[in-house]
């Protein structure tokens, strides 16, 4: 056996076998990359682990991560949701599939503000599942949009997802927001065709419309939808214009949330001090896997596994697209047993030298791994959204996952279009670089 092939045997078997013990997964992280250091290198293992700790712990972006999971948390404690519904719904029921939309294009109007799969599902779903189960809407339709449409927290910017793999890529974060505009609204898109389809097809299990309303109350009813939307523009329309950075957009969607929770009468004490302590709990989390996955990288660039991979990838001859369906299926594979952070650090010093060395954009590779990392989140066992739809519809964590799995698949074609037409991707970041 070979010294690279015996070196991954040991590193994944720490690795696996830690994980399984129930340890962190940031310590998980540290620990692996001191015993590739300390046994297979003559590195001096202490002192790295201690200057690359400090220096990974630290930096300008990686403070925007805190401050949108920030931002999330106070907008989950507010009455977002609740008029987000009574804004949308009246304007949706001409459509087929009527308020199954609802939970669809709140999931989308959520994710640009809220950054966070979980609490955009969670959010909307608190809402939209009651009244939905009181009109008598179909329970799957109705669990299969939330499953879906809610994992566009992570690819609607502001994204954490994106912030992370910007961080751990070394790519931009402001062009990765703005590169998830057009992906984000195909989704949607693709959603919204498969609910209509499916309530045409399947026309007796959607009820008749019963949000009457003239257009002048329909008008009036949308006012509720004009804070959100202001928000939205001064966090992500200040980041494409220019005229903030990411972390100085996410200080003016927090100081907006904290306006749109007064103004909505739900900001209080004990809700300013759990959406803190929430934001502190999260952000602490993944600082750690991030602190982990900076030594683990440095630590396998010492022992030259990655670059050793990449040529035996490399050597395989495979094409971009022969490699991404390879990848593709880890992530599937992964995304089992993973929550989508650690899939994307725990894979980066491996995976991100074989993408260079096929020439692929890795602003790119940054939108189609989140997309990936989503298809993840509705996936058993450890699906994160489907945990979060389970504990608000009471059902079991099998009916939730046949509900989801269209969804599931939609999320696949999306990766198969933008891997046929990259631009999707890339031709908004572009006018950002021409502008």
């Amino acid at each position: 056996m070979s010294g690279e092939a015996l070196l991954a045997l040991v590193v994944l078997g720490t690795l696996f076998f830690l994980l399984a013990s129930g340890v962190w997964i940031g310590v998980t992280l540290l620990v692996v990359g001191f015993v590739a250091l300390f046994f297979y290198t003559p590195a001096p293992a202490g002192s790295l682990l201690a200057s690359t700790v400090w220096d990974s712990s630290w930096g300008w972006a990686l403070t925007a991560l805190p401050l949108f999971i920030w931002m999330g948390e106070i907008l989950f404690r507010s009455r977002l949701s609740e008029d987000m519904f009574k804004g949308l719904a009246p304007w949706l029921g001409w459509l087929p599939g009527r308020l199954l939309h609802v939970n669809i294009l709140g999931c989308g109007v959520m994710a640009a503000v809220s950054g966070s799969s979980s609490v955009t599902c969670a959010t909307i779903g608190r809402m939209s599942m009651p009244e939905l189960r009181k009109r008598g809407y179909d329970e799957g339709m109705s669990i299969g949009t939330l499953a879906g449409s809610g994992t566009l927290g992570l690819l609607i910017p502001p994204s954490i997802m994106m912030i992370v793999y910007g961080i751990t890529a070394q790519v931009s974060i402001g062009r990765l927001f703005i590169a998830g505009f057009l992906p984000g609204f195909m989704m949607i898109g693709l959603f919204m065709a498969y609910t209509a389809a499916w309530s045409m097809l399947n026309p007796t299990r959607v009820p008749a419309d019963d949000l009457k309303m003239s257009f002048g109350e329909k008008l009036w009813n949308a006012r509720r939808l004009i804070p959100v939307i202001l928000l939205i523009i001064a966090v992500l329309g200040s980041i494409y214009g220019g005229i903030a950075t990411p972390t100085e957009a996410a200080v003016m969607g927090v100081v907006g949330a904290l306006v749109l929770a007064a103004a909505t009468r739900t900001l209080s004490w004990e809700s300013f001090r759990e959406s803190l302590l929430g934001a502190v709990r999260t952000s602490c989390l993944i600082g750690l896997i991030l602190v982990g996955a900076a030594f683990v990288t440095m630590a396998m660039a010492f022992t030259g596994l990655p670059a050793s991979m990449a040529n035996w990838v490399n050597g395989l001859g495979l094409s971009p697209i022969g490699l991404i369906v390879i990848l593709t299926l880890l992530y599937m594979v992964l995304g089992c047993f993973l929550d989508g952070v650690s899939m994307i650090v725990l894979t980066a010093p491996v995976v991100l030298p074989m993408v260079a060395a096929q020439h692929i954009d890795p602003l790119w590779f940054g939108i189609y791994i989140v997309l990936v990392v989503e298809m993840a989140q509705i996936t058993p066992p450890v699906g994160f959204n489907l945990f979060v739809l389970q504990n608000l519809t009471g059902r079991d964590i099998w009916t939730v996952t046949r509900a989801s799995t269209p969804f599931f698949l939609l999320l696949g074609l999306g990766v198969v279009l933008i891997t046929a037409w990259p631009d999707i991707v890339l031709a908004l970041p572009r006018q950002m670089i021409g502008r």
